[in-house]
């Protein structure tokens, strides 16, 4: 039994159930015993692996494309340029080196890296030491200073809460999570919920029989809200890279991710890493509600060739040993083709409204 099971267990016995959402967010978060409080998650060594650890064009491409979108912002003289949940520091490290050589960029930049992993800050910090630009860490993008800002969310979404509901035979009523009977792990319940379907999206409505699952995450719609308004007010970009789907649907997304493979969702509260499906098409809504004009989603490996990756890779296999030529090949691959991280993680850029169309979301 791990140490947070044993603190959902007392509060459970009470206060009573706890939703998925809280769920999630002491399994994530906990002070102590949450699992991004006290390790790094990332490489062979962690439970999973992310876009920039798979290759340094990843966040090289997205280093011009923050270059790029500062030109179109009309080159300020002064840009935060910030990063939510930036992992090890490797993608702002490849971004910042890559755009070093755009004039006059690094000289307007002041870098803000939102994170609440104590283990990940130290982490990040180590490996963006070299930099030569002033760095500022914030547990909250809420404490950002105002100004122009471009945002870079990489797998951000996916970690917020969620909430689930489900249609059962006395109609829709909101998943929350008890005791066993057996009083030693956790499981799944209904409390019945009236608000469930004036939550449902839209394009929902119509579908209403017994077993229908969904989900959605007030956190997610709250942050792009937020953050709508702040790049309306403030000028400014955010780009949203994640998997999930583009328009709302039913099912169970939820899911545990340990040493790389799936795990039970409710059975190691605080040592796997707990993510679900981001809903795009409900993400740029809020983004639209908070004032920002919204582009996308696209696949992430339309949106990476449109940003040049396959003429980056050909310089990296040119100056590659023969050793390293496979991996390469391999890491280009799992990067954009559809049947890996190419469909199923989609880009989606919110904007100023009179900001014109962000690098790689032209039509055609």
């Amino acid at each position: 039994m791990t140490s947070l099971l044993k603190i959902l267990r007392q509060r459970i016995e009470n206060t009573g159930p706890i939703s998925v959402s809280d769920f999630m967010a002491e399994c994530l978060c906990h002070p102590k015993h949450g699992y991004y409080m006290k390790k790094d998650p990332f490489g062979l060594k962690g439970d999973f692996t992310t876009a920039p650890e798979i290759s340094q064009a990843f966040g090289e491409l997205l280093g011009l494309w923050a270059a790029i979108t500062w030109q179109q912002m009309g080159s300020p003289t002064s840009v935060h340029l910030v990063e939510l949940g930036p992992g090890r520091g490797t993608l702002m490290s490849d971004a910042l080196r890559a755009s070093r050589a755009v004039p006059g960029f690094h000289e307007a930049l002041c870098v803000h890296l939102v994170e609440i992993s104590p283990v990940l800050k130290s982490r990040q910090k180590e490996t963006l030491q070299d930099s030569g630009l002033d760095i500022q860490w914030h547990d909250d993008f809420t404490h950002l200073p105002d100004g122009p800002a471009i945002f870079i969310a990489n797998e951000f979404f996916d970690a917020l809460p969620i909430r689930q509901f489900e249609k059962g035979e006395k109609g829709w009523a909101e998943r929350f999570i008890d005791l066993d009977p057996d009083g030693t792990g956790l499981r799944f319940v209904l409390q019945s919920d009236q608000a469930a379907q004036a939550l449902m999206p839209p394009a929902l409505k119509d579908k209403d029989d017994q077993g229908f699952l969904f989900e959605i995450s007030s956190t997610a719609q709250s942050v792009a809200y937020g953050l709508g308004q702040r790049i309306k007010e403030q000028g400014g970009a955010f780009l949203a890279i994640d998997y999930g789907y583009a328009q709302p649907d039913f099912g169970e997304t939820l899911q545990a991710l340990k040493n790389h493979q799936y795990a039970p969702v409710l059975d190691h509260p605080g040592d796997v890493d707990l993510t679900a499906h981001v809903d795009f098409a409900t993400l740029a809504h809020s983004f639209r509600d908070g004032g920002a004009k919204v582009w996308g989603p696209i696949g992430q490996g339309l949106f990476l060739e449109r940003l040049g990756i396959a003429q980056r890779f050909q310089t990296l296999l040119q100056h590659a040993k023969d050793t390293q030529r496979p991996s390469l090949i391999a890491a280009h691959k799992r990067l954009t083709a559809p049947e890996e991280m190419g469909k199923l993680f989609k880009v989606l850029c919110a904007t100023h409204p009179d900001q014109p169309t962000p690098a790689a979301f032209e039509e055609g």
